[in-house]
């Protein structure tokens, strides 16, 4: 063990992003990073959730990309679980960086969009909230605990526009056929490590990581052809490792299967953001305010 995390993920990073970002990341993964949430839109207003803060005395900050979202200021969790507001779905607890796949996304009216590994539901219930509940989305866990809960929110954030599914999304039958996939593909976390996780070194391998990307590798598949020629998705990961990021899509753009349409990274110019080798996808470096992410949006040819 290098620095408190394995040494296999410390050559990874070293390889990938050389020395000086890697102890970026490294302080990245000690912090302890504020409460954040966003305003379910689809029962409340943002004003709505801003006077009952300011009622309560509460203080917020929000965030300059997205106004349905705040990082809350010396408040912990459970504190903020007691609150009327968070008991009756009008808030949900998300972090920021898993809030950005689904606005990359931009869901519409009426669009037919498929979430392929949706629990615990905070982006499924994010894309009906952006959509005005207009859109419509099929949400797949194949977790059946893992289901219970996602089902759990969708009702309490009353997002009803939703094709329930306890199956994994690559046993979808082919003649199903989609507008928008959002692929947050199931991964190793390495975006999201803390170097206080006593159990970092047994639980974060070189196994999972193998593993990992063998799924995100056939889902990805399986989304390319469900998604309509034409069309849009995103394929996001909370990894910051190129074996479950780009070398993933790489294959698929070298098949001519899909093509990058950019990210503007302008947006989100207050997080450090780490270097890709695919020009046009989004790579966050974990910090005090965002978990590790890679977001990356395609277009099936």
């Amino acid at each position: 063990m290098i620095n408190y995390i394995p040494e296999f993920l410390y050559d990874f990073l070293i390889t990938q992003y050389g020395e000086k970002m890697t102890t970026e990341i490294i302080d990245g993964y000690s912090q302890k990073r504020p409460v954040t949430l966003r305003a379910n839109t689809l029962k409340v207003s943002v004003e709505q959730i801003k006077h009952v803060f300011d009622d309560l005395h509460i203080a917020y900050q929000e965030v300059t990309w997205y106004k349905d979202a705040f990082i809350m200021k010396n408040m912990t969790e459970e504190q903020l679980k007691n609150l009327d507001i968070y008991k009756n779905g009008e808030v949900y607890l998300q972090s920021l960086s898993s809030m950005i796949p689904p606005l990359i996304l931009s869901p519409k009216d009426n669009e037919n969009i498929l979430d392929m590994a949706a629990a615990p539901g905070g982006k499924t219930t994010q894309m009906l909230a952006l959509s005005k509940n207009k859109a419509f989305v099929t949400a797949c866990e194949k977790n059946k605990i893992r289901a219970e809960r996602l089902q759990y929110n969708l009702n309490k954030q009353g997002a009803n526009r939703v094709n329930f599914m306890i199956k994994d999304a690559r046993t979808l039958d082919d003649f199903f056929s989609f507008d928008k996939i959002l692929l947050d593909a199931p991964c190793s976390g390495s975006g999201t490590l803390s170097i206080s996780n006593p159990k970092l070194v047994s639980t974060f391998t070189e196994d999972l990581l193998q593993r990992s990307s063998k799924v995100q590798s056939s889902l990805l598949q399986k989304a390319i052809t469900l998604l309509k020629p034409g069309h849009e998705m995103v394929y996001s990961t909370c990894s910051i490792l190129s074996q479950e990021n780009e070398e993933i899509l790489q294959k698929f753009i070298d098949l001519k299967q899909v093509e990058i349409i950019p990210i503007d990274t302008s947006s989100f110019s207050k997080a450090i953001l780490l270097p890709t080798s695919i020009t046009g996808t989004l790579c966050i470096c974990p910090s005090k305010l965002y978990e590790g992410f890679f977001v990356a949006k395609l277009r099936k040819l």
